[in-house]
């Protein structure tokens, strides 16, 4: 993690498939700690989009009984993603949403993912595993150097660093396709088996 627990700095590295970034961790000496599990996610703006425009957002995140608020700034100019990112556990989700919609802020985009957690002795990095319906992707998050030096022992350069929400990934899927954009969400089955749909 970074040195600042309000302060995250992460990339994404997109995988083959779930198997094979399993089999990538295991290798290199990393355990979960955090079981697969469904996460939904909700992002907030207002009519105006302020939020998009300022490159910041709020997210309603539930993941088996956990739900919870997350704030996050603008990215810092930089190699890796670093913002700001304030977080607190929602024990009545559906009030808060309320709460959010008489400030004027509605439901703008949703996107689901399978994630599992993975820790290497006592690290402080983490690295999740998150599957898509656009592909599967590993998240670094830690000091830029860890991030480094872990990315570089897994196979990956630089040049393989991806800085985008998944909001952004999802809408150049759709843009690639010739898609209209709707919601990143699994749609029936689909779950089962997750693989880079990073090609036509």
């Amino acid at each position: 993690m970074a040195a600042d627990a309000n302060h995250e700095i992460e990339i994404k590295l997109r995988v083959p498939d779930a198997a094979a970034a399993r089999r990538l961790l295991r290798q290199a000496g990393f355990r979960v700690v955090k079981r697969r599990v469904l996460e939904t996610n909700v992002l907030f703006d207002n009519a105006a989009r302020d939020l998009r425009a300022r490159r910041c957002l709020i997210r309603i995140r539930r993941a088996g009984a956990r739900t919870i608020l997350t704030y996050k700034g603008a990215p810092e100019p930089g190699r890796h993603k670093s913002r700001e990112e304030l977080e607190a556990p929602l024990a009545r989700p559906e009030t808060f949403e309320a709460i959010l919609r008489r400030l004027g802020f509605e439901p703008v985009f949703r996107y689901d993912k399978y994630r599992t957690e993975y820790r290497r002795g006592n690290e402080e990095g983490v690295v999740t595993l998150d599957e898509t319906p656009i592909g599967v992707f590993l998240e670094l998050e830690g000091a830029p150097d860890w991030i480094d030096r872990l990315a570089s022992e897994l196979g990956f350069a630089e040049r393989h660093f991806i800085l985008a929400s998944y909001a952004t990934l999802y809408m150049d899927y759709c843009r690639g396709r010739g898609l209209t954009p709707q919601h990143m969400v699994f749609e029936s089955g689909q779950s089962r088996q997750v693989t880079d749909k990073s090609g036509p």
